[in-house]
């Protein structure tokens, strides 16, 4: 098994350059991604749409990690992320994602973070 802080780390810089076809190189082809409270989204194809998507509404992001676990079947990263708002403005949210793994591709993606601050009106 590859070691979990370096998988980790690179995954995150893959995110903060906005490259979800990149991301999707992680996932399994069926894999399931939920970002907070939205409703889960299954598949590489709908899933680098919605990155996409979500892209294009942020200036910029950037993962900061604190701590990195690592189970059988699971791995799990603790941090904070910024986000720069296309207005300019910065919001920042800790996060927790949690990874199901099949081999060494993600199954099941799971981003735990209120996003509340990055899509209120200023």
């Amino acid at each position: 098994m590859t070691s979990v802080r370096p998988w980790c780390e690179q995954l995150f810089r893959t995110i903060d350059a906005k490259d979800s076809r990149g991301f999707a190189e992680y996932l399994t082809a069926d894999a399931l991604f939920r970002f907070g409270n939205a409703p889960p989204v299954t598949g590489t194809v709908q899933i680098v749409r919605t990155l996409d998507q979500f892209y294009a509404g942020i200036a910029a992001l950037k993962h900061h990690l604190r701590d990195v676990w690592s189970l059988p079947e699971h791995r799990i990263c603790r941090g904070t992320v910024h986000y720069t708002r296309l207005d300019g403005a910065e919001v920042s949210a800790p996060f927790c994602n949690v990874f199901t793994m099949d081999h060494e591709r993600v199954s099941r993606y799971e981003i735990y973070l209120d996003p509340t601050g990055l899509f209120a009106l200023r």
